[in-house]
């Protein structure tokens, strides 16, 4: 805990012009290279950049080497099984959105799964069809096929049905979808989705499920509702619900209500108890068998008239060849089909690549996509991206690697060829029940209206603004609000850079910030902060805690003085979320010293500073996106003991970070001072300098 300082001090120094201040402080310049100067390395191979190019192209190659049969196969097993049932529910309820059969829907969890297998860098994600994106895919489908009237006028329709026609344009849209991905990747422009602020997708995502709410309700219903496009086409389903709505079917209705409310619980049955439970209860699948089994029991579809899922075919279709003409029709849309996509499966990979500790990149990331989607595409898949809830189920039941994706698959793959047809009699109503459950995350992000209206107006505006124009003019639309954001965040982006040569004591980080901190460059804030410290705090602290419960382990149990073969294992199987947490020495009647050697040969890597100093003189706005990594990048140094000063910071952003709540117990407001002068005053207090003798005697 800081104390206030009582002592005084007065600054002599020589009365500096800007000449003679630059000729003592010299300025750092980067060295610019040349046009010709980039071609020459970018065309330059050698067999490293070879090796680390093929690693790149292909991240199976990484984490294959390291892979421990023993230590994760099962867990994979056990992932990859419960994954593939999630998945096959979800396949058929999201084929729904687009307009299309469901078995297509299958198709979008076992295609893109393949390729995602090889080209990903996330270990995590259960990759396949996703709400928002299979109702953008429909929009498309049903402006060029309508449910009343002509298709457009497509060569290629000719001499098809018109399940046919929407599967083509389907197929086509996903096609161009990847090819827009994969051009990206190549390019080199995965750093985009950074100016997607968390509140802009947040409104976006929470209209994309409203509109998903409203689509399923025909089905919830059992009422035949033509589709709408384009701007206030939400109005207009609406109307022709409500018109109809005398003819809801009870049968339908019924079953819908009894899926929902046994859904909803058994899922916060999970959320309560998740620490207790091995695996979550897959409630979703058990749910889709007892309405399988009732609706074939008493012949739901010819006795009450309720629309099921049908005949599906017991082997793949064969590829088509992508429309031309579909992609000059659908070019508009599928490039933010293609950003919404890949920002939705990057934002959930990311947090779990943080949460286990390993890297993912962003262009590797559009290059997997982009590939799965050409290769879906060509096999009539829906355009694939992650679902949360799909991968959470991945994530919780022990999956490591993408083997569990490709587990997954096979699940898949057995339903298609084997057993898909047990899910004939399933009633539509279901799978919309099942999809209106799964809206629950999205349609919940609402509540954070008011909090951003107390604390940030700017940014509530911007959410109710993307929300409202998304609602009502069509998620398309609502995009063109998205780019106009994604245009003003590229406007403010700026680099950190220390222009001056400044004078660090041992033991001392300064770390300058010259421009505003908003949601397109915190996460840039962190990695150039990590790369001046040095090294990771997080991955520290990790390392931290698993060597105090080893150690606690060892006194417990006698075995302190160890052989040298015991070391701490980078994967340990200690639960993440504890291992983040401030490293808890009770029980501990020694006090660890982690600059020393550490009994039975545990080995934590060094933290060379004590102090770090951030001036902040240059910030002059800061968002709520942007306050919370700033707060967890705060805890992370400050839980190593590091301790963290704020200097020449805006009495304007201090009093928001009051009004938002970003004081606690381990983040003061003592940590904050005038000038770097007073933060090195009362450093020099906490951690005197070392005397001569003391500097002879460490050289000795």
């Amino acid at each position: 805990m800081l104390r206030p300082s009582t002592q005084r001090y007065s600054v002599t120094r020589p009365l500096y012009s800007e000449d003679t201040f630059e000729d003592e402080h010299a300025k750092v310049y980067r060295k610019h290279k040349r046009l010709l100067d980039h071609f020459i390395q970018y065309f330059t191979c050698t067999s490293e950049r070879a090796k680390n190019t093929a690693v790149s192209l292909l991240p199976i190659i990484g984490w294959m080497k390291i892979y421990s049969i023993k230590d994760w196969l099962l867990n994979d097993i056990v992932s990859g099984v419960s994954t593939g049932l999630v998945a096959v529910l979800q396949g058929l309820a999201y084929s729904l959105l687009a307009s299309i059969s469901p078995w297509y829907g299958l198709y979008a969890a076992f295609f893109p799964v393949i390729m995602y297998f090889f080209l990903g860098t996330s270990r995590h994600i259960s990759v396949g069809a996703f709400p928002v994106l299979s109702l953008m895919v429909g929009a498309v489908v049903t402006r060029l096929v309508p449910d009343e009237g002509l298709p457009a006028n497509i060569t290629a329709f000719e001499g098809l049905t018109k399940d046919e026609q929407r599967i083509l344009v389907s197929a086509s849209l996903t096609f161009l979808v990847g090819l827009f991905q994969l051009g990206m990747g190549l390019l080199q422009v995965g750093f985009i989705v950074m100016y997607l602020s968390d509140t802009l997708i947040s409104g976006f995502t929470t209209a994309a499920a409203v509109h998903i709410l409203v689509s399923q309700l025909k089905f919830v219903l059992g009422l035949t509702v033509p589709g709408f496009s384009g701007p206030l086409s939400i109005i207009y389903t609406l109307k022709s619900l409500f018109t109809q709505i005398t003819s809801t079917n009870i049968h339908d209705l019924v079953t819908s209500i009894v899926v929902m409310v046994m859904v909803l619980g058994v899922k916060e049955i999970n959320d309560r108890f998740k620490s207790k439970l091995p695996v979550p209860i897959p409630i979703e699948v058990i749910m889709t068998v007892i309405a399988c089994g009732v609706s074939y029991a008493f012949n739901f579809s010819e006795n009450h008239g309720v629309d099921v899922v049908g005949k599906i075919p017991n082997t793949f279709e064969s590829p088509i060849a992508p429309s031309l003409q579909v992609f000059q029709m659908t070019a508009v849309e599928a490039f933010p089909i293609a950003i919404v996509g890949f920002s939705v499966a990057f934002a959930v990979a990311k947090v779990y690549s943080v949460k286990h500790d390993y890297l993912i990149d962003g262009n590797q990331e559009l290059i997997a996509f982009g590939a799965s989607n050409i290769f879906g595409g060509a096999f009539k898949s829906l355009a694939a991206s992650t679902a949360l809830s799909r991968s959470a189920v991945q994530e919780s039941t022990g999956g490591k690697t993408q083997i569990a994706g490709l587990l997954s698959a096979l699940i898949v793959l057995v339903v298609i060829l084997g057993i898909g047809f047990l899910l004939e009699p399933l009633p539509k109503s279901v799978l919309g029940a099942v999809v209106i459950v799964n809206l629950k995350g999205m349609l919940m992000q609402v509540v954070t209206v008011p909090y951003l209206w107390k604390k940030d107006r700017p940014d509530c505006i911007v959410w109710v603004g993307t929300c409202l124009a998304a609602i009502f003019l069509g998620l398309d639309l609502g995009l063109a609000v998205v780019l106009t954001d994604l245009q003003f965040a590229l406007a403010l982006f700026s680099v950190f850079l220390n222009l001056r040569q400044i004078y660090e004591p041992e033991g001392v980080k300064i770390f300058r910030i010259p421009s505003p901190i908003f949601f397109a460059n915190i996460d840039f804030f962190r990695d150039k902060l990590k790369d001046a410290v040095g090294f990771n705090p997080l991955r520290i602290l990790r390392k931290r805690n698993k060597a105090v419960k080893k150690i606690k382990k060892m006194i417990k149990k006698g075995e302190l003085t160890l052989t040298s073969e015991f070391q701490i294992n980078s994967e340990d199987e200690s639960n993440m979320e504890d291992l983040d947490k401030p490293t808890d020495y009770s029980d501990l009647p020694i006090q660890v010293n982690w600059s020393a050697d550490l009994p039975a040969n545990i080995r934590v890597p060094p933290v060379n500073i004590h102090s770090l100093i951030l001036d902040f003189s240059g910030v002059s706005f800061l968002d709520i996106s942007a306050l919370k990594g700033l707060k967890a990048a705060l805890k992370e140094f400050i839980r190593v003991s590091v301790d963290v000063y704020i200097v020449g910071c805006d009495p304007y952003i201090i009093e928001k970070l009051r009004n938002c709540k970003f004081f606690d117990d381990e983040i003061k407001t003592s940590i904050f001072f005038l000038t770097i002068h007073d933060a090195m005053l009362f450093i020099h207090e906490s951690h005197p300098p070392k005397t001569v003798s003391e500097e002879v005697n460490k050289t000795v």
